[in-house]
């Protein structure tokens, strides 16, 4: 991934974020540490669909559990008993 000290966007302005975007998502370094991504829109548009089908394949896969009566409704004292996790 390509770096830009931020003092670079200070000194050239936006210009240095675009620039560098031609090669992908940007870490912006403050103090020595990467602190910031920057993502054009499309890449970021990518990662927040592919977070929500991930959202969505969770949820389905929950419910499958709850129907194939993988779960079971307990309290946490009875489950705390059960893992023999008691003082």
């Amino acid at each position: 991934m390509k770096t830009i000290a931020a003092r670079e966007i200070k000194r050239r302005g936006i210009q240095a974020v675009e620039d560098a975007l031609k090669e992908g998502p940007v870490h912006i370094i403050k103090n020595d540490q990467p602190t910031f991504v920057v993502l054009d829109e499309e890449h970021y548009r990518e990662l927040v669909e592919a977070q929500e089908q991930a959202c969505v394949a969770r949820i389905k896969a929950s419910l499958q559990d709850v129907k194939a009566k993988r779960v079971r409704r307990v309290t946490a004292k009875k489950l705390i008993e059960e893992l023999g996790l008691e003082d």
